[in-house]
């Protein structure tokens, strides 16, 4: 899954650094006691999603640097790990979110709830380091290097985006919902194919063994 670092910033001493550029940066997304940021996801930086032990077939996956250009961000949610209580949301104001050359960078207003402010403690803690998303693609591309049996799928395009979410484990197997089914699909399709090819390289073998027995009695 791809990840990174969740965090509650810290600006230091403002004798050591101007003022208002430590109130600016607040005040651009953000003026509360309890501010997180980090990035949900990062553009073309490949990250594993399974290896197959058996084969040894790495299956990748890269975001395309633009491939948030044109989706659907009109209603995203904070959440921790993809699933039940909303944290934060873009729709009511205290979730701000931006597609840079780095990444999709995200900072949330965890103040509005008790709740919210628990899931702020925890990040503050370092209980909770990392972040995801959970989206639908709408276009792919696919490629495969078989001398070093990796298989890259290339997210180009994305429809939809749903969530932005802490995690408490970066390989949580949701965070690309689609993509995830693809690829587990691909690996599904090339264990069946390994299955037949091994069942066919038995028969082979043990027909001329049955043919030889036969000929004995």
């Amino acid at each position: 899954m791809m990840s990174t670092p969740l965090f509650v910033p810290d600006f230091g001493d403002n004798d050591d650094r101007d003022a208002g550029e430590v109130a600016d940066r607040i005040r651009n997304r953000f003026d509360s006691d309890y501010y997180v940021e980090g990035y949900a996801t990062t553009f073309e930086d490949p990250y594993l999603l399974f290896e197959n032990n058996y084969d040894g077939w790495r299956y990748m996956e890269v975001v395309d640097r633009h491939a948030l250009d044109g989706a659907d961000l009109s209603d995203v949610i904070f959440q921790y790990d993809h699933e039940g209580r909303v944290y934060a949301r873009n729709t009511n104001n205290t979730l701000y979110f931006e597609a840079n050359d780095h990444g999709l960078f995200i900072a949330a207003d965890l103040s509005k709830t008790s709740l919210a402010r628990q899931m702020y403690e925890d990040i503050a803690a370092g209980n909770v380091t990392h972040m995801s998303w959970a989206f639908v693609p709408a276009e792919k591309e696919f490629t495969q290097d078989l001398e070093n049996k990796v298989h890259t799928t290339r997210i180009t395009r994305v429809r939809k985006v749903f969530d932005v979410s802490a995690v408490s484990y970066p390989a949580d197997p949701n965070t690309e919902i689609s993509a995830r089914h693809l690829v587990n699909g691909e690996i599904e399709a090339r264990r069946l194919r390994e299955s037949r090819q091994r069942e066919t390289d038995r028969l082979r073998m043990t027909l001329p063994l049955r043919a030889k027995t036969l000929e004995i009695r």
